[in-house]
């Protein structure tokens, strides 16, 4: 068995992936916003990744914007039959890397074109519906309205499954009432436990949970007592943060982003870490000492 698929599989869709994946977000320059410094790294990046067992990799058109698409492009086309790539729609930047709500209609009917193109694909595997009422996490309010638009490219045969990223709760069950939701993606980490509820409910109904922002995101969690577990275990705080998520839940899939090989080892190497209950538990409090 190779490192990867120690991490296990789960279904996506009508894929089985493994539940170690790639987030491609890093590829793009600072700020996910232009071409990166070192096209040639990105794209060993990729190739590595795929190599190592990869089949999930997960991106969108609004990273760089089109840059991380057309490098995935270069790297992977074309794409090994086991390969799912999960894209989102949603949003677009603005001229000055600003993240803005693209919602109307056509937007989302370029924005899943743009994919197409981007990636050299006929129909995409999953596109996530990124709800952006507000920029910084979820917010209540009707996606009735864009998911009904996604719902009608998918009967077009351009879209395969949908997805939703940045909701609620409420707002994942209005969009089963609409069409098929096959994964949710939200902020969720050690610390930033909000969705556990949900999550045991998606599991419970096979659906898959993907968490992005392992360890907090652009404000990245400090704990002492998560260092104390990976210095035990002879591991980096982030490996302990994604081997934690494969343990939370069976329907929890990883996607973590890095733009370094280097780092893309040991995030992968993550996969055959045993935490013990013991270590589990000290992890638990490192969560609950952040929330109080």
């Amino acid at each position: 068995m190779s490192t990867i698929e120690k991490s296990g599989t789960f279904t996506l869709g009508n894929r089985s992936v493994t539940r170690l994946g790639y987030g491609a977000m890093q590829l793009a320059g600072p700020g996910v916003f232009g071409p990166p410094k070192d096209r040639n790294a990105a794209l060993a990046v990729l190739r590595e990744a795929v190599a190592s067992g990869v089949n999930h990799i997960d991106t969108s058109d609004f990273y760089g914007p089109h840059v991380t698409n057309q490098i995935i492009r270069e790297a992977l086309h074309p794409y090994a039959d086991d390969l799912t790539i999960v894209t989102k729609i949603g949003a677009l930047r603005g001229d000055d890397a600003s993240w803005r709500p693209a919602f109307a209609p056509k937007q989302l009917t370029q924005a899943v074109h743009d994919n197409l193109r981007n990636l050299g694909l006929d129909v995409l595997d999953v596109v996530n519906l990124r709800i952006m009422f507000d920029v910084h996490g979820p917010a209540e309010g009707s996606i009735a309205p864009m998911l009904t638009v996604l719902a009608d490219l998918q009967r077009q045969g351009l879209v395969r499954h949908i997805g939703l990223s940045n909701v609620t709760a409420t707002q994942v069950a209005e969009g089963r009432g609409i069409c098929d939701i096959v994964c949710v993606q939200n902020h969720y980490n050690l610390a930033h436990r909000a969705d556990d509820a949900l999550i045991d409910q998606l599991a419970r109904d096979g659906i898959a949970y993907v968490p992005f922002f392992p360890l907090g995101g652009f404000t990245p969690l400090q704990s002492s007592g998560l260092s104390a577990v990976a210095a035990r275990l002879g591991a980096t705080p982030m490996q302990v943060a994604l081997a934690w998520l494969l343990r939370r839940s069976p329907n929890i899939l990883l996607i973590p982003g890095t733009s370094s090989l280097g780092h893309l080892r040991e995030n992968l190497d993550a996969a055959q870490l045993d935490l013990s209950d013991d270590a589990v538990a000290e992890l638990e409090q490192v969560a609950s000492k952040v929330a109080a």
